[in-house]
């Protein structure tokens, strides 16, 4: 018998690819601060955001990012790049409150070639890490489990101590 993971999330990134790409930037339509709970807000500051990942590869998976339409991290302003680092540090809290994770990955892909899903808006991925958390599923079939929905993961976060 054939198991089925349950991903629902997954096919608003795969129609999307197939569909054509908006050319609204997807980062740049979350600066909207009307509704910080429809675009999955953990944090606003003055000049950057950090959201949840529609598409995680881990339970909790944070985007840091500039308010500001930004791809060439030389261009980012010092005020901006200071807020990205704290928001870095407001999510390591909160993700270590709420998940207790064993270590952290953060990365920052530039352009395209480096693997950049979205080269014209830089973004910092944030990803609690688990000892063991390499398994079978992303090792063979290329499958991340996530056992908690978006908008749950959303609500804890917002309301973690840091």
């Amino acid at each position: 018998m054939t198991a089925r993971l349950w991903a629902p999330w997954r096919m608003a990134y795969l129609t999307r690819a197939r569909s054509g790409r908006s050319k609204k930037c997807l980062f740049c339509v979350k600066t909207d601060t009307r509704n910080p709970l429809k675009h999955r807000i953990i944090r606003r500051g003055r000049w950057a955001f950090s959201c949840l990942n529609e598409y995680p590869y881990a339970n909790g998976h944070l985007l840091i990012l500039p308010n500001r339409h930004v791809g060439r991290l030389q261009r980012l302003r010092t005020e901006e790049s200071l807020e990205i680092l704290q928001l870095i540090q407001d999510g390591i809290g909160r993700l270590t409150a709420v998940y207790r994770p064993d270590g952290f990955n953060v990365g920052l892909n530039l352009g395209r070639s480096a693997g950049g899903s979205v080269p014209g808006h830089l973004h910092w991925h944030l990803v609690p890490r688990w000892a063991g958390d390499h398994n079978f599923m992303s090792a063979l079939g290329g499958t991340r489990v996530i056992s908690e929905g978006l908008a749950r993961t959303c609500r804890r976060l917002r309301a973690a101590r840091r």
